[in-house]
């Protein structure tokens, strides 16, 4: 495991872990996830964020019900009429649909989910204020030797998965954060090289260090 505070390590070796145990996961350990969170810089510091932390497995497999849904009629079949995004094969694509479709059909078997939400009307740009802390806990549950995916594709079903997870017309979801010890393994993630998606003062140029 990388230690805490190899930050860089810690950033390259974050995968989305979507195969995950049952076991419980400590309230301590969750608490030092959710205060990394608060950490996270927000629109005016306003700080109106709120985390809810499920663990009641009646709730989660009420909210899990419209994930599978969503999966299953929507995104899946959308996956697979596309082609793998560059720099991946179409082995490591159908394995990342495997592994999605998995999370699909056992999310509500993750021992804890947490679901950033914000208060007032989703609107352009709100973002900004909740996933500076989505990768803050991320990173936080990488260090911790937790396995963890951000997930939106609920939102498809936005209002009857937010009733199911009691959530109040005051405030909005933005993501779920399934939760817990990852069957498989950290290793390196896999991106694109820099020279491929970054400009240099212009547009088109690739970069370069010198």
């Amino acid at each position: 495991m990388a230690t805490e505070f190899d930050l860089f390590e810690i950033m390259r070796t974050t995968r989305s872990m979507r195969r995950l145990k049952t076991d419980p996961v400590p309230g301590a350990l969750l608490s030092r996830i959710l205060e990394a969170g608060t950490c996270a810089a927000s629109g005016g510091n306003m700080q109106s964020w709120r985390f809810l932390v499920i663990r009641d497995g009646t709730i989660k497999e009420a909210a899990g019900a419209w994930y599978r849904k969503a999966w299953h009629e929507v995104v899946a079949p959308r996956y697979r009429s596309s082609e793998p995004a560059p720099q991946m094969t179409p082995e490591g694509f159908n394995r990342m649909l495997a592994a999605a479709e998995h999370l699909a059909d056992h999310i509500h078997e993750a021992p804890v989910w947490i679901v950033p939400c914000l208060a007032g009307p989703r609107q352009p740009g709100s973002g900004a204020s909740i996933f500076p802390a989505v990768q803050n806990m991320l990173l936080a549950t990488r260090a911790l030797g937790l396995g963890a995916t951000l997930t939106t594709l609920y939102l498809i079903h936005e209002k009857e998965a937010e009733a199911a997870m009691g959530i109040p017309d005051s405030h909005h979801s933005y993501a779920i954060l399934p939760l817990g010890y990852p069957l498989g393994k950290f290793g390196p993630v896999r991106r694109a090289p820099l020279a491929d998606v970054v400009y240099d003062d212009k547009w088109g140029k690739c970069w370069t260090e010198v």
